[in-house]
């Protein structure tokens, strides 16, 4: 513990102890510490974040008035303020392939029927109002419903060997729904799949991503595979609704992903309630509390509840779920479901920091 006043010099001693909530190190040595002043019992503090963490920015500024207050007991007689603003900082390109994201994670289910896909597109909408930088991949080839739930029927247009993605708002999207004729049926076999796949992943301009989404076909099969051949996959979100049924599937999709080496960072729970707009009374129509307690048994965090609402159908059915976020009822807890996200994944960098990259001498 600090002893003596406090001065410049002790603020960034006590600075060296809070972890970026990127990459795990020292905000300190990777230059992060933007603002500094101290003057007639003021203490101004600028902290520098990459738009990876940016829905939790507001957490993160109460977060370092905690830590410096509890390393510098004489701030308790100072007053503190904590400003964040952005710190650029682009992706390092992952696998062979040359994709940029500091993030990839697969949206996947046991079963079909879930919402995964709109989970998926909640979760790419909310990171992306939050100010991150997201693509969402559809790799539901056989059945690919992003397109529709974001309400994009523009093809993707092909620059020498190259694809550029659909943008919707600021995300960027592509699916094979976007090429295929509405109505059409994708029958292909596996390695023709996997030729898709690999081509979504390797031949599209995504640019700079905090996060790369990738809703799943539901079920164990050969997309999984795929994915964990093709690139490391950062981690898993499994969605369930609370019915045993429901609740069989997901087990063996997590036995699936953690199969090909790919951690499970969070379980949600669909279509957890159903509160009644007239009397505001809950019903707990699929059961209460399967998820949470699954997930518990299965060690895998749980990231939240997503209620049964005629306003995330209607804002899927007419290609606009991104304004499901602007709903007041519904608004709190899909924010929360994107926290909640963005922490498991912060939780787990900040046990594990990334190493610093090293020149490579030729």
């Amino acid at each position: 513990m600090a002893q003596g006043p406090v001065s410049e010099v002790s603020i960034k001693e006590a600075l060296k102890d809070f972890q970026d909530p990127e990459t795990g190190r020292d905000i300190v040595t990777l230059g992060q510490l933007h603002g500094l002043e101290f003057r007639d019992g003021c203490l101004s503090v600028t902290l520098g974040l990459t738009t990876f963490s940016a829905p939790l920015w507001d957490q993160l500024r109460v977060e370092l008035a905690e830590h410096l207050r509890s390393r510098l007991p004489e701030l308790n007689q100072v007053r503190l303020e904590v400003r964040v603003e952005e710190h650029e900082r682009p992706a390092e390109t992952v696998g062979s392939i040359g994709l940029a994201a500091k993030a990839i994670l697969a949206v996947g289910s046991g079963k079909g029927g879930v919402g995964k896909s709109t989970i998926a597109a909640i979760l790419a909408c909310g990171l992306s109002r939050a100010g991150c930088k997201v693509g969402l991949m559809d790799a539901d080839v056989y059945g690919p419903s992003i397109p529709h739930l974001l309400g994009c029927a523009q093809r993707p247009v092909i620059t020498g060997n190259r694809i550029r993605p659909v943008r919707v708002d600021d995300l960027a999207m592509m699916s094979m729904g976007l090429l295929v004729p509405p109505g059409e049926a994708v029958i292909w076999r596996g390695p023709m799949l996997h030729g898709a796949i690999s081509q979504f992943l390797k031949d599209t301009e995504w640019g700079n991503l905090d996060y790369l989404i990738i809703d799943m076909p539901p079920g164990t099969g050969d997309v999984a595979i795929t994915l964990s051949q093709v690139l490391p996959v950062s981690a898993a979100v499994v969605v369930t609704t609370p019915q045993d049924v429901a609740l069989l599937d997901v087990v063996k999709a997590i036995a699936m992903f953690r199969r090909v080496k790919i951690e499970v960072v969070g379980m949600v729970e669909n279509m957890s309630y159903f509160v009644c707009p007239e009397c505001q009374t809950r019903h707990d129509v699929f059961g209460s509390g399967g998820g949470r307690r699954q997930a518990d048994e299965l060690d895998v965090p749980f990231l939240g509840e997503v209620p049964l609402n005629t306003s995330i159908r209607v804002c899927g059915d007419e290609g606009r779920v991104r304004a499901s976020f602007d709903d007041p009822m519904l608004s709190p807890c899909l924010e929360a479901l994107c926290r909640s996200l963005v922490k498991a994944l912060v939780d787990r960098r900040r046990r594990q920091p990334s190493l610093p990259s090293l020149p490579v001498i030729s």
